[in-house]
């Protein structure tokens, strides 16, 4: 009986928490929302085993921990090589159709992105449950964050639909809206507490914290960009269709990412988005461009620390007047 009921009380409260992230109608009030919550808190705490890594009851944290673990990532979070004007973009897609002359590709298409100002995370799903969270570090290891991740609300703790690969590595920027920077600071300095410097160090400060329990009370938000490893299944052959799979699970994926067509697509993109940034309520410090047919970036092919299928396309460094005294 208990087992059943903390099943029904989990997939009430994770659909309407995945209708609610999508605007729709969620079909619970939010005293609703809160009793069949602490309805399930109770029961797993009277039976621990009852509890599954998709419960939201992980949303609202764990007890301190002693420290963070490090984990390896099955594929490297490589950094990005930058441009910083359109010249600079004509460049990188010469570079790349000339490492593509070779199958008779003469123009290409890109999907671009804004390039988020956050904290780079790496989600790993197995079998549509969220087993673990981390910062992408160095590129090869990061810090295992899973406790304080499963806190931030947009994160899916299980994978909607069907149909994803056994083993799936979702990335993407952890990040803090603008307007919640702003309401969180205001909340800091009534209480006489610390305040954050801008919204991407609230987010990376946030994140690592050792008690969970708090990162959940921090107004975080998430944004999927890639797919990392993946094993038992496949994925869409184009990086843009692959981001809208990652949206029907459940990911939140950015609405200003598009797919553009040679310099002249991503310059117009890059026009856009920079008319459009005051608007937005979060920060962003450029665009990305990726090559769209993921045979093609296996192609085009990376060095070191960087892949040559890709450029972010960075914003000039805003400059400000100020008086000394």
């Amino acid at each position: 009986m208990s087992e059943r009921r903390a099943r029904e009380l989990r997939e009430c409260l994770n659909a309407a928490s995945l209708a609610y992230y999508r605007a729709e109608p969620t079909g619970l009030t939010d005293g609703e929302w809160d009793a069949l919550l602490q309805e399930l808190m109770v029961l797993e705490a009277e039976h621990p085993e009852l509890q599954t890594p998709d419960s939201p009851t992980l949303r609202v944290g764990a007890p301190p921990a002693d420290g963070f673990d490090t984990v390896d990532h099955k594929q490297a979070m490589l950094s990005l090589a930058n441009a910083f004007n359109a010249q600079d973009v004509v460049e990188f897609d010469r570079r790349v159709r000339e490492r593509l002359a070779s199958q008779g590709i003469d123009t290409v298409s890109y999907a671009a992105e804004p390039k988020l100002d956050g904290l780079a995370v790496s989600l790993l799903y197995e079998h549509g449950q969220l087993v673990r969270g981390a910062t992408r570090g160095d590129g090869r290891q990061g810090e295992d964050i899973t406790a304080n991740l499963r806190t931030v609300k947009r994160i899916p703790l299980a994978l909607a639909g069907a149909g994803f690969p056994d083993t799936l590595e979702v990335r993407g920027e952890l990040i803090m809206p603008r307007s919640a920077f702003d309401h969180f600071n205001a909340e800091q300095l009534a209480k006489g507490g610390k305040v954050f410097v801008n919204p991407r160090n609230a987010a990376a400060g946030s994140v690592r914290l050792l008690d969970s329990r708090i990162t959940a009370q921090r107004p975080l938000d998430f944004f999927a960009y890639s797919v990392g490893h993946i094993d038992g299944g496949a994925m869409p052959g184009l990086h843009s269709e692959a981001l809208a799979l990652l949206g029907e699970w459940g990911l939140p994926i950015n609405p200003l990412c598009d797919k553009v067509t040679a310099a002249a697509g991503c310059d117009a993109y890059y026009a856009r988005v920079v008319a459009e940034r005051a608007a937005l309520d979060y920060d962003i410090d450029g665009v990305v461009f990726k090559v769209d047919r993921l045979d093609w970036q296996a192609r085009v092919g990376q060095v070191a620390r960087a892949p040559r299928w890709a450029v972010a396309r960075k914003f000039p460094a805003e400059e400000m007047t100020t008086e000394l005294l």
